[in-house]
């Protein structure tokens, strides 16, 4: 059977469509036009993994760029970060300019690493990347804002164009008012949005919650987006939700949205969409 790694080097010879692999949780590789790029790779083993590791970062040696949306253990995987960056020399690294700093921590060098604020879009050679706050929070009790650091959010979310597509992936994030224009505005084609949601007796655990179902659901529909993909349902026992719920909900309200349920380590082809189609 063909490995996560061989998929990723074969869509990133297409030139015509966007590959996206979902690796659970919140990681996501993407793959096109010659070019490989991992959006908060958790790759490392833990007890209390549901859905187990799809690849290893040592076999991760043709990624060109790794997007990390925050801090949370499960989004800046350390060891899988410090990994790439051995075996990957070429690749660089992008993150919440507040939390650069914990890449050196890991071993990586400071100019492999771009610190991202909303408002400033940077192209990684042929991938363009515009940062989007999110709002998150490091622990329960400081939730929920944008975590700022003279005025920079501490948790983002990026607009990503590959191969001609255009790909919002949330990070962790709630509603809050301008996200769904500022997203907007950017055009983008897909959303990879977390739908675990947030209540009480999770907040006790530490656990920091998101989007819901219902709130996905609408936002993807007001952001515009033709493709829908839900995000961090799947990992832990203590913090999962049910993706048909999503389908459910939009099909029951009929969004102007569909709903793609992907399975780890499977790869889906996207293409492009015209500008003036969007």
């Amino acid at each position: 059977m063909e490995g996560v790694a061989a998929i990723l080097q074969r869509l990133a010879q297409r030139h015509d469509s966007l590959g996206i692999v979902w690796l659970g949780q919140a990681s996501v590789a993407l793959a096109g036009s010659g070019r490989i790029v991992l959006i908060d790779p958790f790759l490392s083993p833990h007890p209390d993994r549901l859905v187990p590791p799809m690849v290893a970062p040592e076999e991760l040696a043709s990624v060109d760029l790794v997007l990390v949306t925050h801090e949370h253990w499960d989004h800046l995987d350390g060891p899988t970060c410090a990994a790439i960056a051995r075996v990957a020399p070429g690749a660089r690294f992008a993150c919440p300019q507040p939390i650069v700093d914990q890449f050196g921590a890991l071993g990586i060098d400071r100019e492999r690493v771009q610190g991202m604020r909303p408002g400033q879009a940077e192209v990684f050679a042929d991938v363009t990347v515009w940062p989007v706050a999110a709002m998150h929070g490091l622990h329960a009790a400081d939730a929920y804002g944008f975590g700022e650091v003279d005025g920079v959010p501490r948790f983002l979310g990026y607009v990503v164009e590959l191969a001609g597509v255009r790909l919002y992936h949330a990070g962790d994030t709630i509603a809050y008012a301008g996200l769904a224009e500022t997203v907007r505005a950017l055009r983008p084609q897909v959303a990879m949005l977390p739908i675990n949601g947030r209540d009480w007796y999770r907040e006790q655990m530490d656990i920091v919650g998101n989007l819901d179902i219902r709130e996905a659901a609408h936002l993807a529909a007001d952001i515009g987006v033709e493709l829908l993909i839900p995000l961090h349902y799947d990992m832990f026992a203590a913090n999962l939700a049910d993706p048909g719920a999503l389908v459910r909900y939009v099909h029951d309200r009929k969004l102007p949205v569909h709903v793609l349920v992907l399975r780890p380590g499977k790869p889906v082809l996207v293409q492009p969409v015209g500008r003036e189609e969007l």
